[in-house]
């Protein structure tokens, strides 16, 4: 199943050729370039614009054969602006081809980044409202776990509670996760190829609709079970799929704010779930069965609305369909130059990555994420991440705090109450990160959290060893998970999946994805299974503090190995995870954690740190700087 390509020129250089240094003048040659940076080895830290370099005639010429090529020659004269305006953003004052109303649009980039169509906002709105799905289950269950396992006769609670129970429910529990993890996450990747983006969120969103109402009439716990195998398919494949399409859509300047709103949307299904328990929690015996079929709401205007939007410009390049992916970039920019100058660009930074990695199918892409040097980075970025969302402890709250709150001396009404409070945290501080993400980074949000969550989560944990008659007792344990909460959702919540979604090159972007959500979801699924039976044998205290201290271990991995993304286009990431990983953490270890320690600790306000990232010619981020110093 090899990927369509037929616009972009092939070499015959290896990628072990590029791996030798950091520049290739024969590639740059070809380009029209003099030097070009490698996209393996990128040991000098540079970030290079594809066009930088090319002399004015040429890139002309090059524009008007690929316009000839691609079936454009209509728009060759708006290709030619466009790319002119990509090879050098901060100097499309002086481009003396643009229209007056053209050059506001570029400003209006910078003054008024948020100022974007219709179609925009509506793709990334009603896909992620398919985040809901996944988090109005998680509280659906989370509610139901005190009822249902009474029900199919495998009580894990009480004087009736067994550990072979224990492990029933919390296989139970783990379904979605399990099915996601082994298959729904890694079929996103064929059903991507036939189908592209809408397809396949149109494809997840009919599993997660049928099988919630199918778990809401199981008869026995084996029923519930497969239904939720069937919902993990859907859950897997979706999870794999929105935030790529989000970020594909998306402008770099707000990009992480608005593929955030997968976790907002996530969030938010959270603290809907809670209300939908609570809402039911009097109706008597089949309380449990509407608080796991009422997660079907959130997945209906998914299946309705998904091809009302705009299939991702960059999916229709990748299939080599150059005269809808303009036409969808239309519809997302706010101009026409807008959309040729993305056209142009992503399709320059596609022909790059193309000489190295070349035509792959499925198994070859797999395999090549720990192969290829600049995909292996970003498969190693993207797991850590993952992996620290379960590491920090938030499912052990969004599964089981009925159950923890219960263990803490809460009645059902009351865990039910507590949990909703968990529910509401949880989606208002999501929030502040619509900004935060894009202003000070992936990487600082996490590095500034973690260490909040540890304490918090530890605190939690000590908080159990008051006397349970002590008023203090449950007060103090709901204020800290609530503090824990606080700190996860504008930092771990928002972070994993919008990263993952951008750190990949395009030819490698789905079966990454996969990849990384699959690692984040059978992390979510052991953690389901044990977590049950960690309580038992830990009890709360010790079971708080084995987390408390994962989210320390999160941190060095985070510290050390994932680079800050922001405000770069998905094109300029390439040399981000060109840069190697020895190069990468020496500099985290030798430069910023002393600047840290000289700045913060010993309060030298005078110390500075040298940057890792040199920028060779301008990108899309000095657009900012140079817009913003002539409006000042």
């Amino acid at each position: 199943m090899a990927d369509e390509k037929p616009h972009i020129a092939q070499t015959d250089k290896s990628s072990e050729d590029y791996d030798k240094g950091g520049y290739d003048a024969a590639v740059g040659a070809e380009r029209g370039r003099q030097e070009s940076v490698s996209l393996n080895r990128n040991v000098t830290a540079r970030i290079q614009n594809p066009l930088a370099g090319i002399p004015l005639a040429t890139l002309l010429k090059n524009v008007e054969d690929f316009a000839a090529e691609a079936g454009l020659s209509e728009q060759t004269a708006l290709l030619q602006k466009g790319a002119l305006v990509a090879q050098d953003p901060p100097a499309f004052e002086q481009v003396e081809l643009l229209e007056e109303f053209e050059k506001d649009a570029l400003r209006n980039e910078v003054l008024h980044k948020w100022r974007q169509p219709r179609a925009l906002y509506f793709t990334v709105i009603l896909c992620s409202i398919g985040a809901a799905v996944q988090g109005w289950d998680q509280t659906g269950s989370n509610g139901a776990n005190l009822s249902w396992p009474v029900a199919f006769g495998v009580p894990d609670s009480g004087d009736f509670a067994t550990d072979y129970n224990t492990w029933i429910v919390g296989v139970v529990n783990a379904g979605p996760y399990i099915a996601s993890a082994g298959f729904g996450c890694w079929i996103s990747d064929p059903l991507n190829y036939y189908f592209g983006r809408r397809g396949t969120i149109f494809f997840s969103a009919i599993f997660c609709l049928f099988s919630v109402i199918g778990s809401a009439f199981s008869q026995n716990w084996e029923q519930l079970f497969m239904t939720r195998i069937l919902l993990g398919i859907g859950m897997g494949s979706k999870a794999s799929t929105v935030p790529i399409y989000a970020a594909e859509n998306v402008p770099a300047a707000i990009r992480g704010g608005l593929v955030m709103s997968w976790q907002m949307w996530t969030a938010f299904g959270i603290f809907l779930g809670f209300c939908a328990n609570l809402a039911v929690y009097d109706v008597g015996r089949i309380a449990w069965r509407l608080q796991l079929g009422s997660a079907f709401i959130p997945a209906v205007p998914l299946v309705i609305g998904v091809y009302f939007c705009p299939e991702s410009p960059r999916w229709y390049i990748k299939k080599g369909q150059y005269n809808k992916a303009f036409q969808s970039l239309c519809r997302l920019r706010n101009t026409p130059l807008q959309a040729a100058r993305d056209l142009y660009y992503i399709h320059a930074q596609i022909v790059e990555e193309t000489d190295i990695i070349g035509k792959s199918n499925y198994v070859t892409r797999f395999i090549e994420l720990f192969t290829i040097p600049r995909v292996r980075r970003a498969t190693l970025a993207s797991g850590i991440v993952m992996l620290a969302q379960q590491m920090c402890g938030i499912n052990i709250i969004a599964f089981y705090s009925s159950t923890v709150f219960k263990e803490a001396g809460a009645g059902n009404l009351q865990a039910l109450l507590a949990s909703f409070g968990f529910g509401l945290v949880n989606f208002v501080f999501a929030w502040p990160a619509v900004w935060t993400i894009d202003t000070y980074g992936r990487r600082a949000l996490l590095l500034f959290t973690f260490p909040q969550m540890a304490w918090t989560l530890l605190a939690a944990g000590l908080c159990f060893i008051i006397p349970k008659e002590n008023r203090a007792h449950l007060g103090l344990i709901a204020f800290f998970i609530f503090l824990f909460a606080a700190f996860y959702s504008p930092g771990e919540g928002p972070v994993p999946f919008t990263y993952s979604a951008e750190v990949f090159p395009l030819s490698h972007r789905e079966v990454g994805m996969s990849w990384a959500v699959a690692t984040c979801l059978f992390w979510a699924a052991v953690l389901s299974i044990t977590f049950p039976r960690l309580l038992r044998a830990f009890h709360p205290v010790g079971a708080f503090a084995f987390y408390a201290g994962l989210n320390v271990t999160a941190l060095v991995l985070i510290f050390l190995f994932v680079p800050e993304t922001k405000q770069r286009t998905l094109e300029e990431l390439d040399y981000v995870f060109a840069v190697p990983t020895r190069t990468h953490v020496s500099y985290q270890v030798k430069k910023a954690l002393p600047w840290w320690f000289k700045r913060y600790v010993l309060r030298r306000k005078g110390a500075r740190l040298e940057p890792l990232y040199k920028f060779d010619g301008a990108t899309a981020h000095d657009q900012v700087i140079a817009v913003k110093g002539v409006t000042e």
